[in-house]
């Protein structure tokens, strides 16, 4: 036991583990007034010009009632969700994250086999056509564009998933990779290989939208003059940026509708939204446009429409791919398939040598080469699921019963053993959450006014000018209250972590198969609090502790079948995917990869009929290909007639 307590993970501002108050899990009902249409415009310009109605929508929403929580004040206030992994202690064990990061192993360059019904294009497919010289990146660039680019007329079919595209930016990529594959020294299994950026990560030459309406000569609205580092990272293994993805304006809600760009397609169902604020990843993902997406995750924007949509999505641990002004928010991975989403965390992870925190991360290490077993704190390969039963079992009937089914393979069939736990003040602390996360985006916003000082709710749309007026009425000692509840939670969390080494907290990414879309939302947005926060109730809990996270689709709703979903007769537009959610200890990432991996064994060979691939999926690959015969043969009969 002793040797084994020697190779435990050290960590830099790891909580005291130290277990929560037994609080019962009271149900809080959320009365936030739903707005739209005009309502939502008169509420916009009341509350920004109102500062006594907007403290009471902020009254109303909760955000003051966490510092009445009795002992509060016994906890130190943490500003910042950050816990650094930073190896393990033994020399031996040391060497293992030594290397900063895990070479893309052979199996995740296995593609998916053919007989596969459900199955998606991977990095693994594009690679070994273009080293076969059957495709090359320049033609999946010239076959993708057209269905991408905005401006046309008409408009090309899957643009509402990009905020924008540089075909010459674009093309510059794709030659460079056509030219090493020509020249046998292609740079990896992602050289070539198409992805997309949302519309908030940085990438030279674009401009940053945010999902804000564009305005030419507002300065906010600037090309950028570098890249972020994950996606640097994506780029040096020779990944070709097609284009910027769409987003839900300022992040700030998990449908995705957008009035100003428009909202993105979620081709499993087009009735339903997909989720954001990542939105544009999800759709350019489950429409098989691209096989991997950057997203942003500050209130499960990653994993939201990743549940939504069908595909894989990790929120890595706080700034673990990279340090951002915020202490909920993470640049992470989205892709089709469990494979890729592995291969993209292992590249963004590269240690970037001017950021001092991110550059400070251990290697995150897969539970077959941990030292200590599968959370690397000693104790063996148990693995282990927690389950708070009274929250997850608050997810709808049809979410309840194929994420039920799909931890019970876990436990069955690979080995799990699922164990009960308890966690204080969720709801209460996910209010704290709501309001921590729009105050950051108040203070964000600020900085992109014309002028310091100036009237930057204008550039945001009615139901933003609603959230950010509420949120300027967070005061510091609501903030500092938010800051000891989230001590609270962590030390819990690391008395649990400790408790059960190796554990992952399991729930529904989402309580609800998706979020109906009302047509007549598409001119204004809306406003729909109560349905926002319970699309929340799981997610947020990873994003106000740091915590790493992955969603993997297990499931399926037909709304066809189901009358309560107000489906016609006889309609059929497709099912809507459901998500399963882990939530693992700080630097986990790769155990919860491993979790997704065994997820879409599941999903794949277990659930009936298995993965579903929506209607409107592209082949890009076979697209480009035919694109590619079309030009040879141009070739042949120009030079034919010359010959002539």
């Amino acid at each position: 036991m002793a040797a084994k307590q020697q190779q435990q993970q050290r960590f830099a501002n790891y909580p005291l583990a130290r277990e929560g108050p037994r609080t019962p899990y009271a149900v809080l009902e959320d009365k936030n007034p739903v707005l739209r249409g005009w309502l939502l415009v008169a509420a916009a310009n009341i509350m920004t010009r109102s500062p006594m109605i907007a403290k009471a929508v902020w009254t109303n929403a909760k955000f003051g009632d966490i510092k009445d929580i009795p002992g509060l004040h016994e906890y130190d206030s943490r500003l910042s969700s950050t816990v650094t992994p930073l190896g393990f202690a033994e020399d031996a064990a040391a060497a293992a994250t030594s290397q900063k990061r895990l070479a893309i192993d052979p199996e995740l360059m296995l593609r998916q086999p053919e007989s596969l019904p459900g199955r998606f294009l991977s990095a693994a497919d594009y690679h070994e056509l273009y080293k076969s010289g059957a495709v090359t990146p320049t033609q999946v660039a010239e076959a993708l564009l057209p269905l991408i680019s905005r401006g046309q007329s008409p408009p090309a079919k899957y643009e509402a998933a990009w905020a924008v595209t540089d075909r010459d930016l674009a093309l510059r990529a794709a030659a460079a990779s056509t030219e090493r594959y020509a020249n046998g020294s292609a740079l990896g299994v992602l050289d070539g290989v198409p992805v997309g950026v949302k519309d908030d990560c940085d990438v030279e030459g674009y401009v940053s939208h945010t999902g804000l309406q564009y305005d030419a000569g507002h300065p906010y609205f600037k090309p950028a003059k570098a890249t972020t580092w994950p996606v640097k990272q994506l780029e040096a293994a020779g990944a070709v940026v097609i284009g910027k993805l769409a987003m839900h304006e300022l992040g700030s809600d998990v449908t995705g509708c957008n009035p100003r760009w428009g909202t993105p397609v979620n081709w499993n169902h087009p009735g339903y939204y997909t989720g954001g604020s990542s939105s544009g990843g999800g759709s350019a993902l489950c429409a098989g446009l691209v096989p991997i997406a950057v997203g942003t995750d500050a209130g499960g924007s990653i994993r939201i429409p990743s549940s939504f949509c069908g595909t894989y999505g990790l929120k890595p641990s706080q700034h673990r791919t990279v340090t951002m002004k915020s202490s909920v928010c993470v640049v992470g991975p989205m892709a089709g398939t469990a494979a890729d989403l592995r291969i993209a965390y292992r590249l963004m992870t590269a240690p970037n040598p001017d950021d001092a925190v991110q550059r400070a991360f251990a290697t995150s290490i897969p539970p077959s080469l941990s030292p200590s077993g599968a959370g690397g704190r000693g104790g063996g390969p148990k693995k282990t699921i927690g389950i708070y039963s009274e929250w997850f079992d608050r997810a709808s009937p049809v979410v309840r019963d194929a994420t039920r089914k799909a931890v019970a393979y876990f436990q069955e069939k690979l080995g799990y053993e699922v164990v009960d736990i308890h966690i204080p003040y969720l709801q209460e602390a996910q209010h704290a959450h709501g309001a921590w996360t729009l105050t950051e985006s108040l203070d964000r916003q600020r900085t992109r006014a014309a002028q310091p000082g100036g009237d930057f709710l204008s550039m945001a749309n009615h139901c933003n000018k609603i959230l950010l007026s509420a949120a300027a009425c967070t005061t510091g000692v609501d903030m500092i209250k938010y800051g000891q509840l989230r001590e609270l939670l962590m030390q819990h969390m690391a008395f649990l972590f400790q408790k059960y080494p190796g554990l992952l907290i399991v729930t529904p990414t989402a309580p609800e198969a998706g979020w109906k879309i009302n047509p007549a939302d598409q001119a204004y947005g809306f406003s729909d609090g109560n349905m926002t926060m319970r699309q929340m109730m799981y997610i947020w809990l990873a994003n106000a502790t740091g915590c790493p996270a992955v969603s993997a689709p297990v499931g399926y709703f037909d709304p066809s079948e189901d009358a309560s979903a107000g489906a016609s007769a006889g309609e059929h537009q497709g099912r809507v995917p459901i998500g399963l959610m882990a939530t693992g200890e700080w630097g986990a990432e790769e155990q919860l990869l491993s979790f997704a991996a065994e997820a879409d064994e599941y999903l794949n060979a277990v659930h009936p009929g298995g993965r579903i691939r929506p209607e409107a999926w592209v082949d890009v690959l076979e697209l480009a290909r035919r694109g590619g015969e079309v030009v040879k043969q141009a070739g042949d009969e120009a030079r034919s007639s010359e010959d002539a």
